[in-house]
């Protein structure tokens, strides 16, 4: 679910930090995620799912088997923040260098080497409109989706500029099963779990 007042499109500096004021004033009251683009304030109320978790912490592990030691896939905090672009994200992994991981405050989305998304069961537009629109706008090279939903997903690169701003100008489909590339790296998607009808159990592919 997305809000913003009706201004807030307009992007201004002070209307994107009263929504980051909200936001962070809200993150340990309300359940769920929150984040900020250019169309307001994304609030996806997914609450932790098994299916979900286990996908994120599977990729993690793999990606890490075969990246070198100086880059990481980081689930954890912070955010990517490009607050010129108004825009505040937090993917599910990062792949990122150590070293860039160093300071204070939210990390810089032009460092990220690449972002990893497991789909929402609440709220797939997120992942599949939204941050497909905003990643490239922050200059992340490579964006991959996994959807339990269906056991596909899709690897987004080649930022290229468009009318509507920079837009990813390559899509690589894939389904659960097959290897997939994230950047240069090569991994497996066997046995990664598929959300089911009633959300209770688990089921991998």
């Amino acid at each position: 679910m997305a809000t913003a007042p009706d201004d807030a499109r307009q992007g201004t500096p002070h209307q994107y930090r009263a929504m980051r004021d909200f936001v962070q004033s809200m993150d340990d009251t309300l359940p769920g995620k929150f984040e900020i683009t250019r169309e307001g304030i994304v609030h996806d109320m997914m609450s932790p799912v098994r299916q979900h978790e286990l996908t994120v912490l599977r990729l993690r592990k793999r990606l890490e088997k075969v990246m070198p030691e100086e880059l990481v896939a980081h689930t954890g905090e912070p955010d990517v923040e490009d607050a010129a672009e108004g825009v505040m994200r937090h993917p599910d992994v990062m792949v990122i260098a150590e070293a860039d991981m160093e300071g204070e405050g939210a990390f810089d989305p032009r460092t990220l080497v690449a972002a990893v998304e497991i789909v929402s069961r609440s709220n797939p537009e997120n992942d599949w409109v939204g941050k497909v629109r905003d990643y490239p706008l922050l200059g992340i090279p490579v964006y991959a989706i996994f959807d339990p939903r269906t056991a596909t997903g899709a690897v987004f690169t080649d930022i290229h500029p468009t009318p509507a701003g920079p837009r990813y100008a390559t899509r690589k489909d894939f389904v659960y099963g097959e290897e997939v590339t994230i950047a240069e790296w090569t991994v497996p998607t066997d046995g990664l779990p598929r959300y089911t009808d009633d959300g209770t159990a688990q089921g991998a592919y």
